[in-house]
């Protein structure tokens, strides 16, 4: 018996083998279909797909064989790798590398055919091979099968290792998205309480001396606190949109539209202003994001409004797939030229309203209604107003 030589690779083509991480991993019916029809087709009582680590050669799937390895020095598939076709051994007993092989005596093995499983890199992970228990010869057409399924086991192993890099980002992305949702729940609460602190006392310093300050000073104490809650919008907004998938977690209902209407007004709308709405019964939807959606395009109507008298309306339509809902208001509008930027995230839109906008509330709204199937777009005209329009699937 003569033991196979390692190829002049060989620690190159381990690490290939490693990086496919097939070595001891359970049967799969993709290649247990595979051998069996190497087997059908070349009509043998033994069909095996192999890789060969550094000491042994691992059965991937076995077909005639209740056992899954072999050491690697008594292998035939050890010696179909050296070679770049597929490699025969028609009279095992007539062979000097395998007349006294003890795998071939133990199992009566008289004959081997195998095809080496080369990877785009040239290297040589295993084989696909077939095994008779007398010698014989392949005819062509059998010797393409077994090259096309060679390729066909090339073909699952690039596959799998493809999936398996792919679930590997996933998983570093979900893990990163937590670490970046918990430090966003983290900065909300250890910054949110300092930065009401400072609005609240900017306000009563303000107040008690409203007639001690001059004009100025009065106008730098508006600039501390209009820039303390624009960056409290901030951490509200960055919160909230790091949370949007939770919302859509929950379960469909049935509910009348006042409902969320009710709940916005007690939120949002002061005296002066009107929320108009229509008493609409939906079926079957998501009243959690849904109410996120709703809150955050009327609280943009009102913010975004110099009217004396705000007034926001809340249509809804049942399509055939898809509910829609309409928010209008009579505001200060919305340039054509930047409609579409308006819910890209942190994208603030330029007006002499002299309202800051965080760029957040709108993303959020587009990532919910899109994670609920549905689409959103803005017609709006200067100083008469924009009407958001939006659908969510049933």
């Amino acid at each position: 018996m003569k033991s196979p030589k390692f190829s002049t690779n060989e620690a190159e083509r381990l690490q290939a083998v490693k990086s496919y991480n097939i070595i001891d991993t359970l049967p799969e019916n993709d290649y247990d279909n595979l051998t069996e029809l190497a087997a059908t087709i070349c009509n043998a009582p033994i069909s095996l797909i192999t890789v060969l680590d550094k000491t042994r050669n691992f059965f991937k799937s076995h077909y005639g064989v209740s056992f899954n390895e072999t050491p690697r020095d008594v292998s035939f598939c050890g010696h179909t790798i050296l070679n770049d076709d597929i490699f025969i051994v028609e009279d095992v007993s007539k062979d000097d590398r395998f007349f006294d092989n003890p795998l071939a005596l133990e199992h009566n093995i008289a004959f081997y055919a195998g095809v080496p499983l080369i990877n785009k890199n040239g290297f040589k992970l295993g084989t696909i091979c077939i095994y008779d228990f007398k010698p014989r010869t392949l005819s062509i057409s059998e010797i393409k099968a077994m090259k096309t399924l060679g390729q066909q086991v090339v073909n699952l192993f690039e596959l799998k290792k493809k999936n398996d890099n792919l679930n590997a980002v996933t998983d570093e992305l979900q893990q990163r998205n937590h670490q970046l949702k918990s430090f966003a729940s983290l900065v909300s609460h250890d910054l949110k309480s300092p930065l009401s602190n400072i609005i609240s006392l900017t306000d009563l310093l303000k107040q008690e001396n409203q007639n001690n300050l001059s004009k100025d000073s009065l106008q730098y104490l508006e600039y501390i606190e209009d820039s303390t809650t624009i960056l409290k919008d901030y951490i509200d907004g960055i919160l909230k949109y790091y949370s949007a998938n939770e919302l859509l977690e929950s379960a469909k209902e049935d509910i009348t539209l006042s409902e969320i209407a009710d709940d916005i007004k007690q939120i949002l709308i002061a005296d002066n202003d009107q929320l108009l709405f229509d008493d609409a019964k939906i079926k079957s939807v998501n009243k959690a994001a849904l109410s996120q959606i709703l809150i955050n395009l009327v609280d943009n109507a009102l913010k975004y409004n110099n009217k004396s008298e705000r007034i926001v309306e809340i249509t809804y339509q049942l399509l055939p797939n898809h509910h829609k809902f309409s928010v209008k208001d009579n505001g200060i509008g919305i340039p054509l030229d930047q409609q579409e930027e308006i819910f890209e995230i942190f994208k603030t839109i330029q007006n002499d309203f002299a309202k800051s906008n965080t760029g957040i509330g709108l993303s959020t709204v587009k990532i919910l209604v899109e994670k609920l199937n549905g689409v959103i777009s803005v017609v709006s005209e200067i100083e008469k107003g924009s009407t958001f329009s939006f659908t969510i699937e049933h």
